[in-house]
């Protein structure tokens, strides 16, 4: 059980390999997909046009999924069920304190890898490339990547979305003008979450990365541009370079308005960013046949990309929350909690964030969603077993956590990066309380997953706020979500019950389904209504509500008091 990605099988530790194109043997490159205009005009011999059903059952889509700790290809059925699947584990890069990177050509590396291995897999189980009708990409958001659009080589390490080297700079732009303004435009709060940050904090210290800037060479992308340039081929493709984001990922950066889905010139002057020095991905639809390109090497050359959603999204759209009101947990490597409002943005006034949750084009209006954010996650229990050694895997988190009844007192505000949603604290750190010397590794283990739970709770209370009514359940997927003890936890301490899919893999579903509606898997949202709903296990609340006030309370006193551990040099003596 990976308690940081919800994945079907075990990731095997990245290799720097890469499969040559030429690899597979000359009966399966002949089965290679043809392009999207093609395949949406295409009938069976005979001139026999295929029944829904029959359809569902031929095509396959691919699922490209980029999270902060592993990679993942995972080919869907038109059912929604994954038939073949490959994830490799890459380095992540912690140079300093508070810093995360990663190397943006071992990202490319790996999912190239991946695609490869899985479509091994699914040739051996007897099926032709040619089935696979598209490519969808789902991918961390925030994470920042800047490279020399004239050599398409990068320039610096990928920023993760976690770091937190900008906490400084943060509270300067809290302090300029506008700065008041910004979340009504783009839905985000200043904080060192989103791009925008990044970005600034590289031009302002990495020589090379400023004078690709004034000499008008650099190029910015979310991880989703990135891949989907370097697949294409990069400054070498024929017709010139594939340079696109779609809005989901587009609305993490603060540089898009959310009304127009276009970058806005208020919020790009805000950050001194001039438009003539750097280049931005156009905006996109996240479900297009043709506006992602194809994949330009590999097993599945030729094959089109043809969806593109920032990984929350995805699994809002993996989840099936198609409609106003629902709502949808990812338990990963962090916690992120996505609240359907309809076709127009909600401003949050209680600490969530506003985004963008999906825009299929095609004549639809986009969707957005409320947003509450934890930094800390699966990668609390990762925490435990890699620093602690509490646990020696992931999957022992339920036992070591019931050889206690309760958490004897003990309180963990995972605070390794400050405090997201709904309380936006960023000179908090990670802070143990209540500790004695009866304490045991069980109530450590179990502070550790409340810690999410709690942080949970608070952001559906703000949603309640803002949306005016509780939400009537919890859909949830993701890593943590395994863990039985953990989603009775959820349930208890949020008072709702808490809906867990059998399948998983909603995040990478998401993005397979982006990519199947443009491309002829799916026509329309009501196909995908069945998708995904067996085998659902509810948990319902079974703490008394007294008990759950008492927790709740005894939580958000220990979150004031894990304020204030980050010191800056101008506030010590």
């Amino acid at each position: 059980m990976d308690f940081t990605t919800a994945t079907a099988s075990r990731a095997v530790p990245y290799k720097r390999e890469r499969m040559e194109p030429g690899s597979l043997d000359d009966t399966r490159q002949a089965q290679r997909p043809r392009t999207a205009e093609v395949l949406l005009e295409e009938q069976l011999p005979n001139g026999i046009i295929e029944t829904e059903e029959e359809k569902q059952k031929h095509w396959f889509v691919g699922s490209i999924d980029q999270g902060t700790t592993s990679t993942r290809f995972l080919i869907f059925n038109g059912h929604g069920e994954p038939v073949a699947s490959h994830q490799i584990e890459f380095e992540n890069k912690y140079p300093h304190s508070g810093w995360h990177e990663h190397d943006p050509i071992e990202l490319l590396e790996s999912v190239e890898v991946c695609i490869d291995k899985a479509t091994e897999k699914f040739v051996a189980q007897g099926h032709s490339l040619s089935e696979i009708r598209s490519v969808g990409i789902t991918n961390q958001r925030e994470t920042t990547v800047l490279w020399d659009k004239t050599t398409g080589e990068p320039l610096y390490n990928a920023v993760v979305w976690p770091d937190t080297r900008t906490t400084s700079l943060v509270r300067e732009l809290k302090s300029r003008p506008g700065a008041e303004k910004l979340q009504e435009l783009c839905g985000l709060p200043l904080s060192t979450y989103p791009s925008s940050v990044k970005l600034l904090w590289v031009l302002q210290n990495v020589d090379s990365v400023r004078k690709a800037y004034d000499e008008k060479r650099l190029a910015f992308g979310t991880v989703d541009s990135w891949l989907i340039y370097r697949l294409n081929g990069g400054h070498d493709r024929e017709g010139g370079p594939i340079y696109v984001t779609d809005s989901t990922n587009a609305s993490r950066t603060m540089f898009m308005n959310l009304r127009t889905l276009d970058y806005d010139d208020t919020l790009l002057s805000f950050f001194e960013i001039d438009r003539t020095k750097l280049d931005l991905p156009k905006i996109v639809p996240s479900s297009h046949p043709t506006a992602f390109g194809s994949l330009a090497r590999g097993s599945l050359k030729g094959t089109p990309i043809a969806g593109c959603l920032g990984d929350q999204s995805s699994a809002l759209v993996g989840q099936c929350g198609f409609s106003p009101g629902q709502a949808k947990n990812t338990y990963g490597t962090g916690c992120f909690l996505l609240y359907n409002v309809g076709h127009e943005p909600v401003i949050s006034k209680s600490g969530l964030l506003a985004t963008v949750a999906y825009d299929f084009g095609q004549g639809r209006k986009p969707v957005y969603a409320l947003e509450g954010s934890i930094a800390v996650a699966g990668s609390g229990v990762k925490f435990l077993q890699n620093n602690l050694s509490i646990i020696k895997e992931s999957a022992e988190v339920d036992a070591v956590a019931k050889t206690v009844p309760d958490n004897g007192g003990v309180v963990f505000v995972t605070a390794f990066s400050g405090l997201f949603a709904p309380y936006w604290i960023d000179d908090a750190k990670g802070t143990l309380f209540g500790v004695t010397q009866h304490t045991e590794k069980g109530h450590i283990v179990r502070a550790t997953l409340e810690a999410t739970c709690h942080q949970t709770a608070a952001i559906l209370d703000a949603m309640a706020t803002d949306s005016g009514h509780a939400l009537a359940k919890l859909a949830v997927d993701g890593g943590m979500s395994n863990s039985d003890l953990c989603m009775q936890t959820q349930a208890d301490l949020s008072g709702i019950p808490v809906d867990r899919p059998a399948m998983r893999e909603t995040t990478a579903l998401g993005a397979a389904i982006a990519a199947g509606l443009a491309t002829g898997v799916w026509n329309e949202l009501d196909e995908l209504n069945e998708v995904n709903s067996k085998g659902r296990k509810v948990f319902m609340p079974q703490l008394e509500v007294r008990q759950r006030k008492r927790m709740r309370r005894r939580w958000e006193r220990a979150v004031d008091m894990s304020r204030g551990w980050v010191q800056h040099e101008d506030d010590e003596d």
